[in-house]
């Protein structure tokens, strides 16, 4: 069987909504536009007949209520998983993307946050995790809820798709095209059709 997983960006947060970043060291809720867009997505998602038998989520209140309404939308259980969490910002967070946009292309590392390498290990070492743990959780065709940099590792570091970055409750799919030993292999993304009506 083809290994494959589906990755979603929780909705709308008041910092999104402002332009500024928001860090796995800040926890915000969604806005109600966010839950809109998390419901609107999960029942599109459903309604697609995507093959799906688990949802994991990173900790922080946006990915864990849009994780839910996922699973409840579906019928499947939830789980959480640390390694979902967005990469610690630390001073960084608060501030406008645009501004922070230029140390991020080039590698600095927020004061009292986490380096870029430490953060993309951390997430593809999770992945690795789902098809090697004595659940494969990989065989269950998950989807993972995250924040932006957790989909930008996915998409740059997984995949080689540089420069795409995900809107809120974008989803996409990645399928396994080769799987050397010892390594994560070759993976493919796709996006899916299920922005169109999500916002509220």
């Amino acid at each position: 069987m083809t290994d494959r997983f589906h990755f979603v960006r929780h909705g709308q947060t008041e910092d999104n909504r402002r332009g500024v970043r928001c860090g796995g060291d800040r926890d915000i809720a969604l806005t109600e536009q966010g839950i809109e867009q998390a419901r609107r997505a999960a029942e599109r998602f459903r309604a697609q007949g995507h093959d799906c038998g688990l949802v994991i989520a990173g900790p922080l209140r946006r990915t864990a209520v849009t994780g839910a309404l996922f699973a409840e939308a579906l019928g499947v259980p939830l789980l959480s998983r640390d390694w979902l969490r967005e990469r610690r910002l630390g001073e960084w967070n608060g501030l406008p993307i645009d501004l922070t946009r230029p140390w991020f292309a080039a590698g600095e590392t927020p004061p009292g946050g986490e380096s870029e390498g430490v953060f993309a290990a951390r997430v593809l070492d999770g992945v690795a995790e789902l098809a090697t743990s004595s659940a494969d959780l990989l065989a269950r065709r998950p989807l993972l809820v995250g924040s932006k940099g957790i989909g930008r590792i996915l998409l740059h570091r997984l995949a080689s798709r540089p420069g795409v970055e995900l809107e809120n409750c974008e989803v996409v799919a990645f399928t396994r095209l080769s799987a050397p030993p010892g390594g994560p292999g070759r993976w493919r993304c796709d996006q899916l059709e299920l922005l169109a009506g999500c916002a509220a």
